[in-house]
């Protein structure tokens, strides 16, 4: 039976890399897959890992009908076996139920990739529609770490390495703690206390002071 099925975690954890695996593996068994994608680091239309991975995909937009697209392209002679849907975490949750339709009604595995949190611990409302839809929710065993070591669980938005914990929901950034705008995976106790690895650093390089008195 045809599924939708959702792969989780955090940043840095194989989201994408294991979605370009799963393309690689149908394709070269000669099915044909349509490839959604928002918001990647390489660009528009582009599903792409950090491990340099990429390949050309469709650009999700803002009001796009999912099943319709698929429909329109299967009408017009195309072909789709499989369906990935990367970076799904920011799609709406109309696109979701979209992609739902497109397991029940078309026959049609989906498989969904995305983190389920954002830099401030919340939901991402497609992240969190996939969970209340999907068939199965697969959490993704390659784990991210914290600076410290310990399991990553939190994704962090950083401005100059500093956490930050306002702001938009969706803000294009990568793990180069150099750039204005970056993320940064931490564990739930560095989280809460806001530390990554800029700000534990700068502690650690910071003498101690102590009191001195007259004698």
């Amino acid at each position: 039976m045809p599924e939708l099925v959702f792969f989780s975690g955090t940043m840095d954890c194989g989201k994408s890399t294991l979605a370009l695996q799963i393309e690689h593996n149908r394709s070269s068994r000669g099915l044909v897959g349509m490839i959604f994608t928002r918001d990647d680091r390489a660009g528009q239309g582009k599903l792409s890992s950090r491990l340099g991975l990429v390949t050309d995909a469709v650009e999700v937009e803002d009001g796009r009908d999912l099943y319709a697209y698929l429909v329109e392209h299967l009408s017009q002679g195309g072909r789709a076996d499989y369906v990935i849907a990367d970076e799904a975490q920011f799609l709406a949750e109309e696109q979701i139920d979209q992609l739902a339709r497109v397991v029940d009604d078309l026959g049609i595995d989906v498989y969904a990739f995305g983190i389920t949190t954002d830099f401030r611990s919340k939901l991402f409302p497609g992240s969190q529609r996939l969970v209340e839809l999907a068939d199965r929710v697969e959490v993704l065993q390659v784990e991210a770490l914290c600076w410290c070591g310990a399991r990553a669980t939190h994704n962090a938005r950083t401005v100059g390495g500093v956490m930050v914990v306002e702001g938009a929901q969706v803000v294009v950034g990568d793990v180069d703690r150099s750039a204005t705008v970056g993320y940064e995976v931490l564990c739930r106790r560095h989280h809460r206390r806001r530390m990554t690895a800029a700000t534990a650093r700068a502690a650690a390089l910071s003498p101690d002071v102590l009191p001195v008195t007259q004698a």
